[in-house]
């Protein structure tokens, strides 16, 4: 590397001096606490074990597995590397997965025990895969991996710009893209969030967004960055959040509906405390953000943001403008321009576009979606939004050809919903759309015509999709028609039977 780069093996590198022996990171599971010191331990060995077994620069390392303190240390050791991760969605079904490790083509690949049998059906489709490992489970390091001993050596150059993670976005086009994002997008994400949310040394992070996620990713990267306390929890559960909010003192957290909704809900049951919980972002509802500000006396953030972005455009405290998204970042370019790529006014609606240190390398394998996202040197996201007078981004939604909708934090493309819906022999015709859910903010929801002569039920329908791509991208409404209103050209009115049929559920 140059005297002017900086990674995140550096910043491994660096934490290890600044906080040594202070606690990194919490298992909440088995309560295995783990310093920044032996952070960098860990590192350094798991690094040699994979050098010795052939990994290098730009080689790929995929990850279908749960959160886990070994899961951190792995991409602490690809980063020493200059290797590639590629965390893998494990709610997918096989088919996705298939598709994505495909796309990467990791030589190593590895699992935890819940993923271990769903891999080991896979193996014969995955011929690329040279070396296969599973996370080791209450004990320090990895089985069957080669134990390296020492500092590890810099053999490698490895620069802020070099690739660090690829991470899957929903399908465009019936297929998944990959988004390579570096070094440097990782720690410019880092840095905004510590700085923005005044994140401390003395903060503690919970840790239950997936690390596959770039906002679980780079909300624990952040943590670490700041000195802070990570607390990991595997599995999300309400109740075992709010204990672990009111005993260890939580401070932090990124949250997608209905996360939070349900912490307080909890609390409203238990009485136990979450009053140390001073900072939330994330996406939620009016009513749960500001039941939960009521609270706690904590501060909720809005943000805009994507993959392609580092999770980040904008962001602003909630009560500063309610229902914005806040302002640009400190170190970041937005504009808004119309389909000519000509700036709107304010108060104007048209597409977002971004520059800055935030954007993201380029789409993996598809040179060509990243030049049409890139045209005029503005990465182009897909999304509309304006400028209020003071500077507030209003999100306005999307632009047609990049219908999005977004259960949960989920993003699933109406397109790949209606191709599988498609696949059932009963259906004629159908669209998929986003529809107001109390409980996901937006759910999913399609509506459909017969083939002449069939009968289907809603519960069968929607188990059909389940059962055929991950089980978030099913529909929780049908809504069985005789007929879709037509263009004229005879294509299906996709805007008027939203406006049918896109009402309250």
């Amino acid at each position: 590397m140059g005297i002017h780069d900086f990674t995140l093996y550096d910043l491994i590198n660096r934490n290890a001096v600044s906080f040594g022996n202070r606690a990194a990171w919490l298992e909440a599971e088995d309560g295995r606490m783990t310093t920044f010191a032996e952070i960098k331990d860990r590192v350094d060995r798991l690094g040699r074990g994979l050098r010795q077994i052939g990994v290098a620069k730009g080689d790929r390392i995929a990850v279908v597995a749960k959160n886990s303190l070994e899961y951190f240390i792995l991409f602490g050791a690809a980063g020493a590397l200059g290797a590639v991760m590629t965390p893998v969605n494990w709610r997918l079904s096989v088919d996705e997965i298939i598709f994505i490790l495909n796309d990467s083509r990791p030589r190593v690949l590895f699992t935890d025990s819940e993923s271990e049998e769903l891999i080991r059906g896979m193996e014969d489709r995955l011929p690329f895969v040279e070396k296969r490992f599973s996370f080791g489970t209450g004990q320090p390091g990895f089985s069957s991996l080669p134990a390296g001993e020492g500092e590890f050596p810099h053999e490698t150059e490895v620069s802020t710009d070099d690739g660090f993670v690829i991470i899957y976005t929903a399908a465009v086009a019936g297929r998944p893209r990959g988004a390579l994002l570096s070094h440097g997008n990782v720690l410019c994400a880092d840095m905004h969030f510590d700085y923005l949310m005044n994140v401390t040394s003395r903060d503690v992070h919970l840790c239950f967004l997936p690390l596959f996620h770039v906002g679980g990713l780079f909300m624990t990267t952040a943590c670490f960055h700041a000195g802070a306390l990570n607390i990991n929890m595997s599995r999300f559960e309400a109740g075992r959040a709010v204990d672990l909010i009111g005993e260890k003192g939580v401070t932090f957290m990124m949250v997608f509906s209905p996360i939070l909704a349900s912490i307080l809900e909890e609390h409203d049951k238990s009485g136990k405390p979450i009053a140390s919980l001073r900072a939330v972002t994330g996406i939620d509802t009016k009513e749960t953000i500001e039941k939960y500000q009521k609270t706690t006396g904590g501060r909720f953030w809005s943000l805009y943001g994507q993959t392609e972005t580092s999770c980040l455009a904008t962001f602003g405290a909630y009560s500063d403008r309610p229902g914005s998204a806040g302002k640009v970042l400190p170190l970041a370019e937005v504009r808004l321009v119309d389909d000519y790529d000509r700036p709107v006014d304010t108060g104007q609606v048209g597409e977002i576009t971004v520059r800055g240190p935030m954007v993201f390398k380029g789409y993996w394998n598809l040179e060509r979606d990243t030049k049409h996202t890139f045209r005029g040197g503005w990465h182009h996201t897909g999304d509309l939004g304006r400028f209020d007078e003071e500077g507030f981004l209003w999100y306005a939604g999307r632009k047609a050809e990049k219908e999005l909708i977004k259960p949960g934090g989920e993003n699933v493309y109406p397109a790949e919903v209606e191709k599988v819906i498609l696949d059932h022999p009963a259906i004629e015709k159908t669209v998929v759309f986003g529809v107001p859910d109390p409980k996901w903010k937006e759910g999913i929801k399609a509506v459909c015509t017969l083939k002449e002569g069939h009968t289907l039920t809603d519960k069968a329908l929607i188990d059909f999709v389940g059962e055929r791509i991950a089980r978030y991208k099913k529909p929780q409404y049908v809504e069985f028609v005789d007929a879709l209103p037509l263009l004229p050209d005879g294509s299906v009115d996709r805007a008027k039977v939203k406006s049918l049929y896109g009402g309250d559920q």
